[in-house]
């Protein structure tokens, strides 16, 4: 009870003193708990749609077992509809109808603006079933009539701000549709982003699916009292458990869409706990500094409380008890800034297009407990080395003005510890640039990144004797005696500075690590584009990937200009080598003219043959783990098409990162072994101007896909610029979740030299009293925080460097060469440290400046 009294009053008396490190846990827990409290609200979400628009039975085609969102030929696979009434006649349904969608759709409005998600979710076309009013209702207007009406989601008639009567073209695989909105329907339960259109049944099929009487599913209604367990027996017994069809319950519809949905998600909320778990290491570097300066200052408290009967495991616990405390009170907030958090991240969805709403706000039970536990372990673990120091002030202490006790021996052993982690990191770095395979290299990789930080860290005190006094020469030393007083105070305990620095380390190690990665795979992929690709234009979907319609590639061909236009397909097929191997892959089919747009180093053979009748050709490493040469014979049996027989007549080096590993063949070849229905579309075009006309091709095909505005036309420094603006995008996305780690860094070095002014009150009284003025107080504590901001920025920034020009060399494995070091990023990161230190440095500066000289040296030290 004494030790809970002591520990209470203490943790109340110094609450200021520990007010930041609250801060550093509230912000780790926040970021825990608002990432599980989204993630699990856009379960709900997705969850409640899948669930209530799901029939009680569904029946699909077999070969639409795998979600095949964008089919290679646009057409998704479909059933006839006289399925339809042989389930209606089944017992126990009430009510069947046959659904035709597609998702390989584009809506565009009269003047050519996309009116699908640009967030990745879908834009979906389907016929009006009365399925669909089990989660929608129409709200105005009525559903399409004929082929000239269409109905559309109230979400997306706000967005685009679409009234009844305006017209809508719908872009399939089978051509352009035209027809004026007729309805608007909303959706019952929350939309997460998906742009949805619907046609009257008829349109629908030849439309969407290209041919009349078929439908993509069939939807089952149970009568009452029946189980869609037993709906489902019921109806396969109906079609004699053929294997041609695939049947689900509602449950398990809604099951397998949550499968697809929850990689995603499982992998956007790893990744945002794996940034809170840098954020939580950074904390812990600032909770370790507070706990270790409080114990400081309160020697001769201690050594009193040993005077007056206090055991070593008294004081100890006294410590732990107030580490406790604070993270009780840091992860109690963290955890109500989490739901804020959570809300803020759902506003910022909507604004972006995907839309969640907070009636579906998720708060499991699990995710408080997990941030009251993270949060309070986290802050005793950081809180234990400090006890324990506490625990060895012995009695005397009591009676000199003394800090902690040193351990030299300690400080060796640290030193002789760090210095062979960080050397055998080291090693397992180079180890990683000289492997030959990238898994393996990875393990070493992910070995030295883990032991070289370890090691920096706990040599951190060694290196703040040689940095800091290296950094004052070139920036302390310019400010005179004010400079020297600022080196010695962040020389004064190597610990706490080695400490504050690391927290700042460890964000922009990453920081560098990361830069130099995107600025290598952009050097890289410029490089290779400028070796190896011909074509003056390639022609592409910009964002999901999907297939060029035939309508769009038939504008394409039609630009005056051009020299040639290449086809380029991708069919899917098993592929059986010599030796009788067979695996799941895919040829690349394309016209002949893709040997000048795309130029392929052939290691044997002739790859002009492969373009030739029955011809293909292998990539290297393919070649080498199968055995195959040049004549061999490969057995290509193509999805939806007949089993071919095909010669090898090249091996291309797989040394690319452009089709590496691709095996070619001509377009016709590929075609004479797939009915014209099946036959994939373009994944991408390229063309190659006349000599002269490279603007006036280049305009004439961005007039031709102006209608199509999915697809864009780039010319070389189009493509180079937008594979910068790629990886710079996803650059800033998880610059902007270290911000969060860097954040509570600062508020380390806030915090160290905010406890650092109060501890030396009393000198810095005696220096008032011998002249030295506030503004060179100020300017003293402004330059120990300069200083120590750039000793962490200097070891995270060399050490990042590091870590990315070994992960470079990965890279280069996967056909990404170059090693490019963004200097200019590099440097302005350093030089922004320096401000981060102004920065942190100006409340503990102001109110070292305030400080009464008379009551300063009175101090009791």
């Amino acid at each position: 009870m004494t030790v809970w009294k002591t520990s209470v009053r203490n943790f109340l008396a110094h609450k200021g003193r520990m007010a930041l490190s609250a801060v550093a846990v509230l912000l780790s827990v926040a970021f825990v708990c608002g990432t599980l409290v989204f993630t699990d609200t856009m379960n709900t979400t997705f969850d409640k749609l899948f669930a209530i628009s799901s029939p009680d039975v569904t029946v699909s085609p077999k070969e639409a077992e795998e979600a095949d969102e964008q089919p290679d030929n646009g057409k998704p696979a479909s059933l006839p509809a006289s399925l339809v009434r042989q389930v209606e006649k089944v017992e126990g349904v009430e009510r069947a109808e046959g659904a035709a969608f597609s998702l390989a759709v584009t809506v565009v409005d009269a003047d050519n603006k996309n009116m699908g998600s640009q967030t990745g979710a879908p834009t979906i076309a389907s016929n009006w079933t009365r399925n669909d009013l089990r989660s929608m209702e129409i709200t105005s207007g009525h559903a399409p009539r004929g082929p000239t009406e269409v109905m559309v989601d109230a979400d997306t008639a706000k967005k685009h701000k679409l009234e009844l009567g305006d017209e809508l073209r719908t872009i399939a695989a089978t051509g352009d549709l035209k027809a004026k909105i007729s309805g608007i329907a909303a959706f019952t339960v929350t939309n997460p982003g998906a742009a949805v259109v619907y046609l009257d049944t008829a349109t629908a099929q030849k439309h969407l699916l290209g041919a009349p009487g078929v439908f993509t599913q069939i939807l089952v209604t149970a009568e009452s009292g029946v189980s869609d367990t037993q709906l489902k027996k019921n109806v396969a017994a109906a079609l004699d458990g053929s294997a041609a069809y695939k049947l689900q319950t509602q449950e398990e519809a809604a099951a397998a869409n949550k499968d697809s949905m929850g990689a995603f998600l499982d992998v956007m909320k790893y990744a945002m706990l794996g940034f809170a778990g840098i954020a939580f290491l950074v904390g812990i570097f600032l909770i370790v500094n507070t706990f270790s300066m409080l114990v400081a200052q309160r020697t001769r408290e201690i050594g009193l409380m040993r005077a007056i009967g206090s055991s070593r495991k008294q004081v100890n616990r006294s410590v732990l008890v107030e580490a406790v405390l604070l993270g009780i009170v840091g992860s109690v907030l963290g955890v109500a800034a989490g739901v804020g958090l959570a809300v803020g991240l759902m506003k910022l969805m909507g604004a972006v297009g995907m839309e969640l709403s907070t009636r579906d706000l998720t708060v499991a039970w699990t995710t408080p407990v997990l941030g009251l536990l993270l949060g309070v372990v986290v802050t005793v673990l950081a809180a234990y080395i400090p006890a324990r120091r506490a625990g060895k002030v012995s009695p005397m202490a009591a009676l000199r003005d003394a800090g902690t006790p040193a351990d030299g021996r300690s400080g060796r052993v640290r030193a002789v510890v760090g210095l062979l982690l960080t050397a055998v990191g080291g090693a397992a770095l180079w180890v990683t640039t000289r492997a030959d395979k990238a898994t393996e290299g990875s393990m070493y990789l992910a070995v030295g990144v883990l032991l070289t930080l370890i090691g920096f860290i706990v040599i951190g005190p060694l290196l703040a004797g040689v940095v800091v006094r290296a950094l004052s020469v070139v920036v302390l030393r310019l400010f005179g005696p004010v400079g020297r007083l600022a080196e010695r105070n962040a020389l004064r305990n190597p610990r706490r500075t080695g400490a504050t620095g690391a927290a700042l380390m460890i964000g922009l190690a990453l920081v560098a690590c990361l830069s130099v990665v995107g600025s290598s795979m952009v050097a890289s992929a410029t490089e290779e584009l400028d070796k190896s690709v011909g074509a003056d234009f390639i022609v592409q979907d910009g964002g999901t990937g999907r297939p060029i319609v035939p309508q769009a590639a038939d504008a394409v061909r039609a630009v005056p200009g051009l020299e040639h236009v290449t086809d380029y397909a991708y069919f899917q097929a098993k592929i059986t080598a010599p030796s009788g191997k067979t695996e799941d892959d895919g040829i690349v089919a394309a016209d002949p003219t893709y040997q000048q747009d795309v130029r392929r180093t052939v290691l044997s053979g002739d790859l002009a043959k492969a373009y030739g009748k029955n011809a293909m050709s292998v990539g290297e490493d393919y070649a080498k783990k199968h055995g195959v040469e040049v004549g061999d014979t490969m057995t290509v049996a193509f999805k939806g098409g007949r089993t071919a027989k095909l010669t090898v007549a090249a091996v291309t080096s797989d040394d690319t990162n452009i089709d590496r590993g691709a095996m070619y063949a001509n377009l016709t070849t590929a075609a004479s072994y797939v009915p014209a229905d099946r036959m994939p579309q373009n994944v991408a075009m390229f063309a190659k101007a006349e000599e002269g006309k490279e603007k006036e091709a280049y305009a004439g095909l961005k007039t031709a896909l102006a209608e199509y505005p999915v697809y864009t036309v780039q010319n070389q420094a189009d493509f180079k610029e937008t594979l910068k603006d790629q990886v710079g995008q996803l650059l800033n996305i998880v610059y902007g979740l270290l911000a969060l780690a860097i954040v509570v860094a600062i508020l380390g070095v806030v915090n160290t030299l905010a406890l650092s002014v109060v501890e030396r009150t009393r000198e810095i009284g005696l220096m008032r009293a011998i002249g030295l003025s506030r503004r060179q107080l100020r300017r003293m504590i402004r330059l120990e925080s300069v200083v120590i901001a750039l000793f962490g920025a200097l070891l995270g920034l060399g050490l990042g460097m590091g870590w990315g020009a070994a992960a470079q060399k990965l890279l280069a494995l996967e056909g990404l060469e170059v090693l490019d070091i963004p200097w200019p990023t590099i440097l302005t990161v350093f030089a922004c440290s320096a401000l981060v230190g102004l920065f942190a440095a100006l409340v503990p500066a102001f109110r070292a400046g305030r400080m009464n000289v008379l009551n300063a040296i009175a101090t009791d030290g």
